[in-house]
């Protein structure tokens, strides 16, 4: 068995091309093969223009790769001897199934790096001002995915729902009417929550709002995944701080 060749998990960042470290463009232009995310910049690929290119991206309604699959092709890949590259929107290892690849990876007994990258929640907040944290008001944070491998409704909304932190939905759009009530159901129907589909790329769009107001926002705006969700007075902190229009959030409070 030939166990020449090595993987690398590559954390591309939120979207924003330029938010990607310099470790992971080193990367990038040592492999021999990429495979890569839907929700990666294309620009990323121009650091390697000799390596063969995959997608691999699990986009919804659109082409699919199943993650054994995605397991499969960068280990045989990497038993031939190719310098495998994986490179994974957000940071690999925060809802990226990262695990699953290094496992398979392991089994083989190949040789496997992991570069982090700003994870999605990190950098839209920081691209939005919205402080996830600050003392006296929000002290800590969850980070929740909207929906489990299944696609059924997480239970661990449940809890951060209850939370007076700063509550941070990935996925969420699928279940999106389901934890509105959720949180209607325990908050003030002026409790604020921000919606950023595809933060911090050309595509993004963005709303500040209420859980009493914020379906009927999203509908009138059109956003749709891939959008994070913030709930919580961080969200009224970014509004209250907003200096430059250009980064502002459009405002239904």
């Amino acid at each position: 068995m030939n166990n020449s060749g090595s993987i690398t998990l590559v954390g591309a960042g939120p979207g924003d091309p330029e938010l990607i470290t310099i470790k992971a463009i080193k990367a990038i232009e040592s492999a021999s093969i990429i495979f890569y995310d839907a929700l990666i910049s294309p620009a990323l690929l121009n650091y390697n223009s000799k390596a063969e290119k995959i997608f691999v991206g699990k986009r919804s309604g659109g082409i699919q790769t199943s993650q054994t699959s995605i397991n499969q092709l960068i280990v045989n890949h990497a038993l031939k001897g190719e310098t495998v590259v994986r490179i994974k929107g957000g940071d690999p290892l925060i809802f990226g199934r990262a695990s699953e690849e290094l496992e398979s990876a392991q089994s083989q007994n190949i040789p496997t790096i992991v570069i982090p990258g700003i994870s999605s929640y990190a950098g839209i907040a920081a691209r939005h001002q919205i402080p996830i944290t600050k003392r006296k008001v929000h002290q800590s944070f969850w980070v929740v995915t909207g929906h489990t491998e299944d696609g059924k409704f997480a239970d661990d909304l449940y809890l951060a729902a209850q939370s007076s932190a700063t509550v941070i939905v990935l996925m969420g759009m699928t279940h999106l009417a389901k934890i509105i009530t959720l949180f209607q159901g325990l908050k003030s129907k002026n409790y604020p929550v921000a919606v950023i589909q595809s933060g911090t790329t050309k595509a993004e769009k963005s709303l500040v709002s209420t859980i009493g107001k914020v379906i009927e926002e999203i509908k009138f705006n059109e956003i749709k995944n891939p959008a994070t969700l913030f709930f919580g007075p961080a969200v009224t902190d970014a509004v209250t701080n907003f200096k430059n229009p250009v980064n502002a959030l459009r405002c239904f409070i």
